[in-house]
């Protein structure tokens, strides 16, 4: 903690010492130049602000409760659908928040008006020059369409304002507003349009006019044999509760009674499975309108895959680490955001890595491939590619493999299958027994053998 002070320390002095730039603002307090700031410098080259000093460079100090910072996380959010990386600096017993803002790959506005850096100033940006920014960065979900307000599902939309409020994510809309007001503040509803991104979101039946805008989930033996084949289409709302409810028809569960209670013992962590959905549903490329989100269930893992591989700036290494959030669909995200359905922006992919490594499973892999994204989630633990991960020799493979199909080994069958001596034998079992893979089982020399250790199961719920 003391090296990352020292870090953000010096960076506010350096920042101090060289003044406003063209990436550089300092606010003394909230008002609408700051989050007209915001706006410019996402629309521009990115930057930072340092809230709680004058452009005198000097430290003025903010409030210092949380309350103020998860009010202005949201605020921000609210109204500028934007997802700043924000850093506290307490010094001489003053508050000062280090902001800082990533060029975004869409149009920011504030209050319905797009602003730029000039310089060191922020500047209403010209018509001309909106009409150009806007063709090269509009996204899917923010392009207006010709739909009527009778296609907006007013429950849902009601529903959604309620999860909101009950996660204390909505500062800027009222229970009391009507659907349009919301809708406009949600900016899906622009110059009296609606964008696309309310229809799939809010819409009573978005396939009619995105017909592949939905979601395959299959059950499968093996890639030729289907035992299962289901939809779940509607708005995103209804797509993410239909999907999950049909992968926990296709996954197995038990059950254990402990000191009166019921567990659910799930194949994988349900936790890590909504994710990965959430994952698909507001990061698959909706331009590409010729392809559905598609999830198939094996006996011994789940293929979850969407249209669109990452998005520019981000790559399958970074997934495992805490990394930028980069949206593709950035009102989608604002919209599950808000209602709780995201907790932390760019921790998904590490969140589902820490839920089935808690479960003694393998590590999700990520994949780009056949112009998407892929997740895969694997049952069993001792998959030829995981044992090479966790560094067993060939000859060990090839008996845990062995073991896997008959239920145990002998050191005698071993020495067979292996071609190896009898202490060879012994110190590559007693490797796999201190790896956690074997375990010795029999009491006298004639039935002694090894057999794997069971990976304990998820038992968690959602």
């Amino acid at each position: 903690m003391k090296a990352d002070f020292g870090l953000r320390n010096a960076e506010l002095k350096r920042l101090l010492q060289t003044g406003e730039t063209e990436t550089v603002e300092f606010k003394e307090k909230l008002n609408d130049s700051f989050y007209q700031t915001i706006s410019a410098l996402a629309n521009t080259k990115g930057g930072t602000i340092v809230l709680g000093a004058s452009d005198k460079n000097k430290i003025t100090g903010i409030e210092k409760s949380g309350e103020f910072l998860a009010d202005l996380t949201n605020r921000i959010i609210n109204k500028l659908s934007i997802y700043p990386d924000i850093n506290t600096l307490d010094i001489n017993h003053q508050r000062v928040l280090i902001i800082n803002v990533a060029r975004s790959s869409y149009p920011v506005s504030y209050e319905g008006k797009y602003y730029e850096r000039v310089g060191n100033t922020t500047r209403l940006m010209s018509h001309k020059k909106l009409q150009v920014f806007m063709q090269a960065r509009n996204t899917w979900d923010a392009i207006p369409g010709e739909f009527s307000p009778q296609e907006i599902d007013r429950e849902t939309v009601e529903e959604f304002v309620q999860l909101a409020i009950q996660n204390k994510r909505l500062s800027e809309i009222s229970a009391k507003d009507s659907v349009e007001i919301v809708l406009r503040k949600l900016g899906l509803l622009v110059d009296g349009k609606l964008t696309n991104g309310a229809i799939l979101l809010f819409g009573k039946d978005p396939q009619k006019y995105f017909i592949n805008l939905s979601a395959r989930i299959g059950r499968l033996k093996d890639d030729i044999t289907i035992i299962d084949d289901k939809w779940a289409r509607g708005n995103l709302f209804r797509q993410f509760n239909e999907t999950m409810s049909i992968i926990r028809q296709d996954i197995s569960v038990r059950y254990e009674i402990k000191e009166i209670q019921r567990k659910d013992i799930w194949d994988y962590p349900l936790t890590a499975i909504r994710e990965a959905v959430l994952n698909a549903l507001i990061h698959r490329d909706y331009f590409n309108i010729a392809n559905f989100i598609q999830i198939k269930i094996y006996d011994d893992y789940i293929w979850f895959h969407n249209p669109g591989g990452l998005p520019e700036g981000i790559t399958v290494d970074q997934l495992k680490s805490p990394h930028n959030s980069v949206f593709r669909n950035p009102q989608i995200a604002k919209v599950f955001y808000l209602a709780g359905f995201i907790e932390q922006y760019g921790s998904g992919t590490v969140r589902m890595l820490e839920w089935l490594k808690e479960e003694g499973l393998p590590e999700p892999e990520y994949k780009e491939e056949m112009g998407g994204f892929s997740v895969y989630f694997y049952k069993d633990i001792y998959t030829e590619d995981n044992l090479i991960k966790m560094g067993l020799k060939d000859r060990q493979i090839k008996a845990v493999m062995y073991v896997k199909d008959r239920g145990k080994i002998t050191d005698k069958a071993y020495q067979t299958l292996s071609k190896v001596s009898k202490p060879t034998a012994t110190r590559d079992f007693a490797e796999l027994v201190q790896k956690n893979i074997f375990i010795l089982m029999g009491k006298g020399k004639r039935d002694t053998n090894y057999t794997l250790i069971k990976p304990k199961m998820s038992q968690k719920g959602i």
